[in-house]
């Protein structure tokens, strides 16, 4: 069974930066449990519509992970993250 790689943008590891402590410890823990060498990716995820189609969105808490999935390359990118009131502007 062919596993999936995740990848991060520029944007994605500032937005981590700037997170508190326990809150990124929480969205780490969840990307290593569910999307880091993963068959299915979408599982977990929704597909996104309007003009962020082609993406797919992750809850975790009130925070949501916003990925392109590649399935030529397998790969997973985290394109953007952040709270739910904030990450779709």
């Amino acid at each position: 069974m062919k596993r999936y790689s995740l990848y991060y943008t520029k944007e994605a590891k500032k937005a981590l930066k700037k997170l508190d402590k326990p809150v990124l410890v929480m969205i780490k823990a969840w990307v290593e449990k569910n999307l880091v060498n993963t068959a299915e990716p979408r599982k977990y995820g929704k597909p996104l519509k309007g003009k962020f189609s082609g993406y797919w969105r992750y809850r975790v808490g009130n925070y949501r992970l916003i990925t392109e999935i590649r399935n030529r390359e397998l790969i997973i990118v985290l394109v953007d993250l952040g709270h739910r009131k904030d990450v779709y502007r």
